[in-house]
Protein backbone atom coordinates (compact mmCIF):
# COMPACT_ATOMS: atom_id res chain seq x y z
CA UNK A 1 0.00 0.00 0.00
CA UNK A 2 1.28 3.47 -0.88
CA UNK A 3 1.96 5.85 2.02
CA UNK A 4 -0.91 8.12 1.09
CA UNK A 5 -4.09 9.48 2.67
CA UNK A 6 -6.60 10.66 0.09
CA UNK A 7 -9.93 11.39 1.81
CA UNK A 8 -10.99 12.14 5.38
CA UNK A 9 -14.78 11.78 5.79
CA UNK A 10 -16.67 13.04 8.83
CA UNK A 11 -20.03 11.48 9.64
CA UNK A 12 -22.32 14.37 10.60
CA UNK A 13 -25.71 14.48 12.34
CA UNK A 14 -27.18 17.37 10.34
CA UNK A 15 -25.64 17.51 6.87
CA UNK A 16 -26.92 21.00 5.95
CA UNK A 17 -25.86 22.49 9.29
CA UNK A 18 -22.35 21.03 8.95
CA UNK A 19 -22.12 22.06 5.29
CA UNK A 20 -23.02 25.62 6.30
CA UNK A 21 -20.35 25.59 9.05
CA UNK A 22 -17.53 24.53 6.74
CA UNK A 23 -18.70 26.22 3.54
CA UNK A 24 -20.13 29.52 4.74
CA UNK A 25 -18.55 29.80 8.18
CA UNK A 26 -14.99 28.77 7.35
CA UNK A 27 -15.22 29.86 3.74
CA UNK A 28 -14.20 26.51 2.26
CA UNK A 29 -15.24 25.85 -1.33
CA UNK A 30 -17.03 22.64 -2.24
CA UNK A 31 -15.96 20.58 -5.22
CA UNK A 32 -18.31 20.08 -8.17
CA UNK A 33 -18.13 16.37 -7.26
CA UNK A 34 -20.34 17.17 -4.25
CA UNK A 35 -23.97 16.03 -4.27
CA UNK A 36 -27.02 16.61 -2.09
CA UNK A 37 -25.77 13.87 0.30
CA UNK A 38 -22.00 14.37 0.36
CA UNK A 39 -19.75 17.42 0.29
CA UNK A 40 -16.15 17.30 -0.92
CA UNK A 41 -13.56 19.99 -0.19
CA UNK A 42 -10.14 19.96 -1.89
CA UNK A 43 -7.56 20.70 0.81
CA UNK A 44 -4.20 20.68 -0.88
CA UNK A 45 -3.38 17.03 -1.53
CA UNK A 46 -6.20 15.68 0.66
CA UNK A 47 -9.96 15.66 0.14
CA UNK A 48 -12.14 16.41 3.16
CA UNK A 49 -15.72 15.11 3.02
CA UNK A 50 -18.95 15.48 4.99
CA UNK A 51 -21.52 12.68 4.86
CA UNK A 52 -24.57 11.92 7.03
CA UNK A 53 -23.44 9.91 10.07
CA UNK A 54 -26.21 7.30 9.79
CA UNK A 55 -25.44 6.69 6.09
CA UNK A 56 -21.72 6.44 6.80
CA UNK A 57 -22.36 3.94 9.62
CA UNK A 58 -24.64 1.96 7.31
CA UNK A 59 -21.91 1.85 4.66
CA UNK A 60 -19.39 0.62 7.24
CA UNK A 61 -22.03 -1.81 8.62
CA UNK A 62 -21.83 -0.58 12.21
CA UNK A 63 -24.32 1.12 14.54
CA UNK A 64 -24.32 4.92 14.20
CA UNK A 65 -24.39 5.52 17.96
CA UNK A 66 -21.05 6.37 19.51
CA UNK A 67 -19.96 8.31 22.55
CA UNK A 68 -16.80 9.64 24.11
CA UNK A 69 -13.37 10.24 22.65
CA UNK A 70 -12.99 8.52 19.29
CA UNK A 71 -9.19 8.55 19.37
CA UNK A 72 -9.01 10.82 16.32
CA UNK A 73 -8.26 14.52 15.95
CA UNK A 74 -7.93 16.61 12.82
CA UNK A 75 -5.38 19.39 12.64
CA UNK A 76 -5.02 22.77 10.99
CA UNK A 77 -1.48 24.14 11.05
CA UNK A 78 -1.35 27.91 11.25
CA UNK A 79 1.54 30.11 10.15
CA UNK A 80 1.85 31.90 13.51
CA UNK A 81 0.33 32.19 16.98
CA UNK A 82 -1.96 35.06 15.96
CA UNK A 83 -3.55 32.88 13.28
CA UNK A 84 -4.24 30.17 15.87
CA UNK A 85 -6.09 32.71 18.04
CA UNK A 86 -7.97 34.10 15.03
CA UNK A 87 -9.17 30.67 13.85
CA UNK A 88 -10.34 29.70 17.34
CA UNK A 89 -12.24 32.99 17.76
CA UNK A 90 -13.89 32.51 14.38
CA UNK A 91 -15.02 28.91 14.91
CA UNK A 92 -16.39 29.76 18.35
CA UNK A 93 -18.56 32.49 16.78
CA UNK A 94 -19.81 29.84 14.33
CA UNK A 95 -20.98 27.56 17.14
CA UNK A 96 -17.94 25.35 17.72
CA UNK A 97 -17.00 24.57 21.32
CA UNK A 98 -13.50 25.51 22.44
CA UNK A 99 -12.24 22.38 24.19
CA UNK A 100 -8.76 23.71 25.03
CA UNK A 101 -7.84 27.37 24.79
CA UNK A 102 -4.73 28.17 22.77
CA UNK A 103 -1.58 28.03 24.82
CA UNK A 104 2.14 27.36 24.59
CA UNK A 105 2.60 23.60 24.59
CA UNK A 106 5.27 21.18 25.78
CA UNK A 107 6.63 20.46 22.28
CA UNK A 108 7.52 24.12 21.67
CA UNK A 109 4.52 25.32 19.69
CA UNK A 110 1.20 26.99 20.39
CA UNK A 111 -2.14 25.22 20.03
CA UNK A 112 -5.74 24.83 21.09
CA UNK A 113 -8.63 22.50 20.29
CA UNK A 114 -12.24 22.95 19.24
CA UNK A 115 -15.12 20.56 18.68
CA UNK A 116 -17.10 21.26 15.50
CA UNK A 117 -20.90 21.14 15.45
CA UNK A 118 -20.85 17.32 15.53
CA UNK A 119 -18.16 17.04 18.21
CA UNK A 120 -15.26 16.22 15.84
CA UNK A 121 -12.07 17.45 17.46
CA UNK A 122 -9.79 19.85 15.60
CA UNK A 123 -6.40 21.05 16.77
CA UNK A 124 -5.35 24.48 15.59
CA UNK A 125 -1.59 24.71 15.99
CA UNK A 126 1.48 26.72 15.13
CA UNK A 127 4.62 24.57 15.04
CA UNK A 128 7.88 26.52 14.81
CA UNK A 129 9.62 23.40 13.48
CA UNK A 130 7.34 22.93 10.43
CA UNK A 131 7.50 24.79 7.14
CA UNK A 132 5.09 25.26 4.24
CA UNK A 133 5.95 24.95 0.53
CA UNK A 134 4.90 27.41 -2.20
CA UNK A 135 1.53 25.61 -2.49
CA UNK A 136 0.89 26.04 1.26
CA UNK A 137 1.39 22.32 1.93
CA UNK A 138 3.06 21.28 5.15
CA UNK A 139 6.61 20.03 4.59
CA UNK A 140 8.04 17.72 7.20
CA UNK A 141 11.78 17.57 7.89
Amino acid sequence: MRQKLNIVTLGVEDFQRSLNFYQNGLGWKTSSASTENIAFFQLGGIVFALYPRDKLAEDVTIAPEGHGFSGITLAYNAKNEAEVDEVLRNVEKLGAKIVKKAQKVFWGGYSGYFADLDGHLWEVAWNPFFEFDDSDNLVLP
